[in-house]
């Protein structure tokens, strides 16, 4: 599927250009985790996660925004490239908790 392709292209070519391109010690430590794609690949959703704090890290992003656009333009080839949002990737502390959650539920069923 093209959108699944277009979204693969975008974390590999975000991912360097954030660690490349982009000279803010703030973006050092970012991970682009997955981006997903509309329909039309006129909107992406751009996920990250980062061991800086995370909000700072989603400013400086959404104030590059313009910045990241120009030069994905350069390094890919496409008609149009998408409007980029940025959300942070909660998911490594989501499964965290819930290993945590099953650590608890494992002692107390030990305890009995």
């Amino acid at each position: 599927m093209r959108k699944d392709r277009v979204a693969s292209v975008l974390v590999r070519e975000l991912s360097m250009i954030i660690a490349q391109d982009i000279n803010d010690p703030r973006l050092h430590l970012v991970t682009i985790t997955h981006v997903d794609v509309s329909p039309d690949i006129k909107n992406a959703t751009v996920y990250f996660s980062s061991l800086e704090d995370r909000q700072e890290v989603l400013k400086v992003l959404q104030g590059a925004k313009g910045y990241i656009r120009t030069h994905l333009a350069h390094r890919v080839r496409m008609k149009a490239i998408p409007d980029l949002s940025f959300k942070i990737d909660d998911s490594f502390e989501k499964g965290r908790h819930i290993d945590a959650l099953f650590e608890q539920i494992d002692k107390h069923d030990q305890e009995e």
